[in-house]
């Protein structure tokens, strides 16, 4: 049965995977380390875990499979579902896959770098547009409906 699991700190578009999961009828985990209004929704469990660091990322790394999609803007995380098989994407609608992920955990270890050896370096990412919200909607639907269709071929009575 294919699940969505969504990094649900700091995400801009819980709605939408509502939304569109619904319409598709699949379970969706929302999880958090708390402070999240919880949905009524039947198909959405809001899943609360204990405080720490990567608590919440270790509960969908144990859990997301091939079949299932997470949404993540946590890179680490991220390559640990796509080794599992599962289906990631960012908050902007980047599919991360195993031909990818190698990249861009090395980018961002590098712009780590970057920033801790210029300890006056001001800012932060891009502001999350209406372009990148439609890109996430696109995107979650395509990868939904393949992840689906990955279920539906390799299940075995």
């Amino acid at each position: 049965m294919t699940a969505i699991y969504v990094d649900a700190d700091a995400c801009p578009v819980k709605a939408e995977v509502e939304r569109v999961g619904t319409r598709h009828k699949v379970k969706i985990y929302v999880v958090s380390n708390g402070g999240l209004r919880p949905s009524q929704n039947p198909l959405v469990e809001n899943v609360i875990v204990p405080e720490g660091p990567d608590v919440a990322d270790m509960w969908i790394a144990d859990r997301a499979k091939t079949g299932d999609v997470v949404i993540t803007g946590d890179i680490p995380l991220a390559a640990k579902c796509v080794e599992s098989g599962a289906r990631v994407l960012k908050h902007n609608g980047e599919a991360l896959t195993a031909a990818n992920i190698g990249n861009v955990l090395a980018t961002r270890d590098l712009m780590a770098d970057l920033r801790a050896a210029d300890p006056f370096r001001q800012g932060g990412g891009k502001g999350f547009t209406k372009a990148d919200r439609s890109r996430f909607l696109d995107a979650l639907e395509r990868e939904l409906r393949a992840a689906k269709r990955e279920v539906e071929c390799c299940w075995q009575p």
